[in-house]
């Protein structure tokens, strides 16, 4: 079993649907189950109607799921195993106060060293513990030796107790804390393989050292995949638009090329251009590189026209919105444009019923009138010469109103190259 676990906390990031993504196709290489988790268990960040969003996202890239589940609904789980610890001495009750936990903070800070709980509670007895009153959270007892594991792109890697810590698993209220809730959920799904983003790599041997204090012992793996950085090389932020899913499908970049990109990103495949169901052929997690990858957006605009141009005239005229007769026009306009949203703005103009004849008004409206009253030949040629003989225009003040009457525009693809594009709607259009 593998799982995609967002938190509905805010857009989808392309870190995440890259996760998700490869999740989905490791589960479908190796015939097991996928899973989406909703992690919803910080309440006080949790937007509304996210979780709905991060569907009907996956939906629209592909990514199939056999079950939804939300974090929240194992609860019950969540702080009947954390009792269970306490009670087995492998995780004590702390009383410690928010200030007096700031006050260790802050000396960390100014002795310049990683702030680590202190254990003033570790060893106060559960009997003691149980009388007194007032608030307290349960923390789980640091490991006595190292965490290590194998990574399936880093490699083997170990973590000191130090760094592991006595980290709180369950809150004062109640609820479980984000690595708690994890390991809890991964050992009750079963889940074989974590793919994930590298800012989780602190998690993994803290989430390793729960199911192992519960008696879990099936190995899970796991595979942090490097962080993706903007074109300055920093680590993708909100503050960048191009790291929302949303806003890319808005510029209007396939979800297929969005798909081929972030798998080719960091990654060595056969080749540039591909499907998502080509990629479960070949994709290899030892392939993606240890080193972080940088987005780069005229990429990705190479790969989005790459898959507009693998589309029939037919499905780019439905995917634009337009009648599919005008589906080769748009396929005209692929060579100076790289998304739905600029072959749009190229487009919209010649389906405008408003012209701008500029300064050749007269010339366009006599060709415009000659049109109307012709049949159309399929050869360009032929309708040039008819043209050009009836209307008495030619070279700079037959061209220009021509083109101008044709596509409302000064420049484009060739006359010839949009006339047999429009033939069939060029009185509709003109009209």
């Amino acid at each position: 079993m593998l799982r995609f676990a967002p938190s509905p906390t805010g857009d989808m990031h392309i870190g995440n649907l890259r996760v998700a993504l490869f999740n989905y196709i490791v589960a479908k290489q190796r015939g097991e189950r996928f899973i989406v988790r909703i992690e919803d268990t910080d309440i006080e960040r949790n937007i509304e109607g996210k979780d709905k969003e991060i569907v009907e996202l996956l939906k629209t890239f592909g990514i199939e799921f056999d079950d939804l589940l939300y974090q929240s609904q194992n609860f019950h789980f969540h702080q009947n195993f954390a009792y269970k610890l306490l009670e087995q001495k492998k995780a004590f009750a702390c009383f410690c106060t928010p200030e007096e936990l700031e006050a260790e903070r802050e000396r960390a800070r100014i002795e310049k060293r990683p702030y680590r709980y202190s254990g003033k509670c570790v060893d106060l007895p559960l009997e003691e513990a149980a009388k007194r009153s007032g608030k307290f959270v349960i923390r789980i007892k640091k490991p006595t030796e190292p965490i290590a594991f194998k990574d399936l792109i880093k490699g083997e890697l170990s973590f000191e107790p130090f760094e592991v810590d006595h980290f709180v698993i369950l809150r004062a209220d109640g609820r479980p804390t984000y690595n708690f809730a994890c390991a809890i959920d991964d050992m009750l799904s079963d889940i074989t393989l974590v793919i994930r983003g590298e800012d989780h790599l602190s998690n993994t041997p803290k989430q390793i050292h729960v199911r192992r204090a519960l008696g879990y012992d099936k190995e899970i793996e796991y595979a942090h995949l490097p962080i993706i950085l903007n074109e300055d090389g920093k680590k993708m932020s909100k503050r960048d638009k191009a790291s929302s899913v949303k806003w890319l499908l808005d510029e209007g970049f396939l979800p297929e090329a969005i798909a081929n990109y972030l798998i080719l990103l960091g990654n060595k495949t056969p080749k540039e251009v591909f499907t998502i169901a080509e990629a479960i052929e070949w994709f290899d997690l030892q392939n993606v590189s240890k080193a972080p990858a940088k987005f780069d957006i005229e990429k990705l605009r190479f790969i989005n026209r790459a898959h507009l141009q693998m589309m029939s005239p037919q499905e780019l005229a439905k995917k634009l919105g337009i009648d599919e007769d005008f589906g080769d026009l748009a396929k005209l306009y692929l060579e100076e444009a790289s998304t739905l949203k600029e072959l749009k703005e190229k487009i919209s103009p010649i389906l405008a019923k408003e012209r701008n004849f500029k300064e050749f008004e007269s010339e366009a409206l006599t060709l415009k009138d000659i049109i109307l009253q012709m049949e159309l030949p399929e050869d360009f040629d032929q309708f040039k010469k008819e043209l050009m003989e009836r209307s008495g225009l030619k070279g700079k003040r037959f061209f220009k109103p021509l083109r101008l009457l044709l596509t409302n525009a000064e420049h484009g693809p060739e006359v010839s190259e949009i006339y047999k594009a429009l033939r069939k709607r060029l009185k509709e259009v003109i009209q």
